[in-house]
């Protein structure tokens, strides 16, 4: 017996050891991303010109980039949309494009995340540990006005370059930072091509309302400017606190007034706000333009029919039709998003993508990874990308794209201004709720 428990023994550890090696089926990692981020199938392949690349090259090194970006909190739906923006151009960049190339090497992009909460002190303390802890090389701005405004200033106190998207507050730009680039239009000019179009249809009066912060405001001021500019008359201007969950007296306030323009500057649950107030009161100007929430597809799945009509500013649509270096026109670059992500682009991922395409074509451009060869290179940029040019002032914005206008028709978003963007005409004026 002494001699077969031995070996007894050593068929009992091959065997664990076949075993092991096999899987069985419980040994796999689960992913990481959350669920509704995760891919649903591979982004549609664009043509390259030749093999070189299609292939996966070797990488010489990494390029880490540092977002504190909202998962949860006030701005978690836009996070979102800003999140998979970036994540499309990683999977480009690193897959397809092989990298981004700095001389005559090639890096791999890593993108560290955290979750700003929607929080601007959580998310500039994120910001200071990308930079001490994380030690990241570059930094994408997060989502909103606000969050920018905190999280910049982290970036300028320790010279570490922020390209963002979602910052359109001019305010952002006014306190002589070296560091920041918004690729996106200014707020400020948000209203313009959408008043233009409904000065030229008749409006003679419009109301304001607006939340009392940064985006809000510049929306707001530039509303008011614009309508000055086009011959109307203000009759009202209405603040109201973030988070607010009821304007109903602003509503009713306006509806007194009967003007022919109402202009909401908000986010997302705003705009649904503001459209659940003015039924409910029976409150039905010629036209409302509202920011951020018209253009996106999940504000006509949960108002409804009442969506119809609504104006909404946007930063870019899918039908326009710019013709960018990579990722091609704005129609190619939705059908890469959708494949990916099982839903079209708000404007808020596209612009997102955008963001990481100018920091990559400024790293390209300056040859090297040294900061301020790379902020040179920004200040120099004059890009054409699917989502509109970009060249930056001396103060960090971007001078050159304009800004459009859709409206809801039947359904459906639809470019209305400027005209030589638009793919419908506006209608005006809208029609009372009860007599749709």
């Amino acid at each position: 017996m002494k001699h077969k428990f031995p070996r007894l023994l050593t068929l009992l550890v091959i065997l664990m050891l076949f075993l092991a090696a096999c899987g069985g089926g419980q040994g796999g990692e689960e992913p990481t991303a959350p669920p509704q981020e995760e891919p649903t199938q591979a982004p549609a392949e664009e043509e390259t010109g030749g093999g070189e690349e299609a292939a996966a090259p070797e990488f010489d090194g990494v390029i880490r980039l540092g977002a504190a970006v909202s998962e949860t909190g006030k701005y978690a739906r836009e996070g979102k949309d800003t999140r998979q923006g970036y994540n499309l151009w990683l999977d480009w960049v690193n897959n397809e494009y092989g990298g981004i190339r700095v001389g005559d090497k090639r890096y791999k992009v890593e993108i560290v995340y955290y979750d700003d909460e929607g929080d601007p002190d959580t998310a500039a303390n994120l910001v200071e540990k990308l930079i001490t802890e994380d030690e990241v090389d570059f930094l994408l701005g997060p989502y909103s006005s606000g969050l920018t405004i905190a999280t910049s200033a982290i970036a300028e106190k320790y010279g570490v370059i922020m390209v963002e998207g979602n910052g359109a507050s001019e305010s952002i730009f006014e306190r002589g930072f070296q560091n920041i680039f918004g690729v996106l239009t200014p707020a400020g000019n948000y209203t313009q091509s959408a008043l233009k179009a409904l000065a030229d249809k008749g409006a003679k009066t419009v109301v304001v309302a607006y939340e009392d912060t940064a985006f809000p405001t510049s929306v707001a001021e530039g509303a008011i400017k614009w309508a000055e500019e086009y011959g109307m008359e203000v009759l009202a201007v209405e603040t109201y606190p973030k988070d607010v969950a009821d304007v109903s007296a602003i509503m009713t306030k306006f509806r007194d007034l009967n003007p022919d323009v109402f202009v909401g500057g908000g986010h997302f649950n705003d705009a649904l706000l503001f459209v659940s107030a003015a039924q409910e009161l029976g409150f039905t100007p010629k036209a409302m333009v509202i920011t951020v929430g018209p253009s996106n597809p999940q504000f006509v799945e949960e108002v409804g029919d009442a969506a119809n009509y609504i104006i909404g500013p946007t930063q870019w649509e899918a039908s326009m039709t710019w013709q960018g270096k990579y990722l091609g026109t704005p129609a190619e670059y939705a059908a890469r998003y959708e494949a990916m992500w099982n839903e079209p682009p708000t404007y808020q991922a596209a612009e997102s993508t955008a963001t990481a395409l100018a920091l990559q074509a400024a790293i390209e451009n300056a040859g090297t990874l040294e900061m301020d060869a790379v902020r040179e290179a920004l200040r120099n940029l004059d890009l054409m990308t699917f989502y509109g040019p970009i060249r930056f002032d001396e103060t960090g914005k971007n001078v050159a794209k304009p800004m459009g206008a859709i409206q809801i028709q039947d359904g459906e978003i639809l470019v209305v201004a400027p005209e030589e963007a638009a793919v419908a005409d506006l209608l005006y004026p809208m029609p009372a709720w009860e007599d749709r």
